[in-house]
């Protein structure tokens, strides 16, 4: 049984329904182990063709010798790693099984591991174009989920606990868009979290696609206000521009409670001083050396309760507010939600009165 090519378009409708309903029992990547760190469809399983040695062991046969050796050494290499998946993972399969296979343009990978698997009698779908034509489709399709969505942007200086109420909210059963999560990164200039590395853009890309799809557009979706980039990813434009149009909800908070929630949150900057003044040193260009070097050596006293404060009050709050009011359009007629402090309970309370307000 030959495979069967499917456009980009197609993959992502059929992606959105269940194996017996016209939907795919499984997507598997063929790419190498690198290009599917990079990025791969939601859900998609890594079956290489060619592992990441393999592929640059070939790709240097046929610059080096020929492509008919390189192709000799390919067919051969391409042969033994397909015998290794069916024999891992294929061997208890029924005949309805049906896989959605890709690699990066839909050619030689895919569609080796396709014809095998379709002599085996199995319902194959090959994308055309692979994930390059996929990943153009799926930016495409962005616009067309952003559209008829309901956002309400949670704005309100840093600390004010946007991300715990995103997470309360989530709690309590509203549509959330965590886009922070998603990107592995807090935001702001020092927002990036050790030991946490971020997703490629590619990535990013995906995962925002694949929550956009998830929303019900009769109901609204909770998210934060973001710049244009958060940490070294940015936010698709059709999405950052239909966040800077919706109506916002103005959390506000003490800058009491405000300073005790960052040392909460930020808890690996108080443990960790010297990697805390290092990151500082990303403010020298806005605050000058003199201002900057006064808060590093706050925290080699151990003072960073105050080192934190200051940069609210200074840095932080100034900043924010132009930003807000300069790219959301709707801020100036913000709901205003008035938090008493930064307790989970309080979170709760106030998750529960916006989702039912909004809905």
């Amino acid at each position: 049984m030959a495979a069967h090519p499917i456009s980009p378009e197609v993959a992502i409708e059929r992606m959105a329904l269940p194996p017996n309903d016209n939907g795919f029992a499984c997507i598997i990547d063929a790419r190498t182990e690198d290009e599917f760190a990079l990025d791969h469809l939601p859900g998609a399983l890594n079956w290489p063709s060619l592992t990441n040695e393999e592929r640059i062991r070939v790709g240097t046969l046929y610059k080096q010798v020929s492509p008919f050796e390189a192709n000799k050494v390919g067919a051969m290499l391409v042969a033994s790693n397909i015998a290794k998946h069916i024999e891992r993972n294929v061997m208890g399969l029924s005949k309805d099984w049906q896989p959605l296979i890709y690699c990066w343009r839909g050619g030689k990978r895919s569609g080796s591991l396709a014809l095998v698997l379709g002599q085996i009698g199995f319902r194959v779908w090959l994308i055309e174009g692979g994930y390059k034509a996929f990943r153009a489709a799926m930016l495409n399709d962005i616009s067309r989920l952003v559209k008829p969505l309901r956002f309400q942007i949670i704005t309100g200086p840093t600390g004010s606990g946007k991300t715990r109420l995103l997470h309360a909210l989530q709690g309590c059963g509203a549509q959330v868009l965590d886009l922070e999560e998603l990107a592995r990164h807090r935001s702001s200039v020092l927002g990036r979290i050790p030991g946490v590395p971020q997703p490629s853009q590619k990535h990013f890309d995906t995962l925002v696609w694949d929550a956009l799809r998830q929303f019900d557009p009769a109901r609204p979706v909770f998210v934060e206000a973001e710049s244009k980039k958060v940490g070294n990813v940015a936010v698709p434009q059709p999405l950052m521009d239909a966040m800077r149009e919706s109506p916002c909800i103005d959390l506000q908070l003490t800058d009491d409670e405000r300073v005790q929630l960052l040392m909460e949150d930020y808890a690996f900057f108080a443990d960790d001083r010297a990697q805390f003044a290092e990151r500082l040193t990303l403010l020298t260009e806005l605050k000058g050396k003199a201002v900057v070097h006064a808060w590093q050596t706050q925290l080699e006293q151990g003072k960073v309760e105050p080192v934190v404060r200051d940069l609210l009050i200074h840095h932080y709050d100034p900043t924010y507010a132009k930003s807000v009011a300069r790219n959301f359009v709707q801020f100036a007629h913000a709901h205003k939600a008035v938090l008493p402090d930064r307790h989970p309970s309080s979170m709760r309370h106030l998750a529960q009165q916006l989702s039912d307000q909004f809905s």
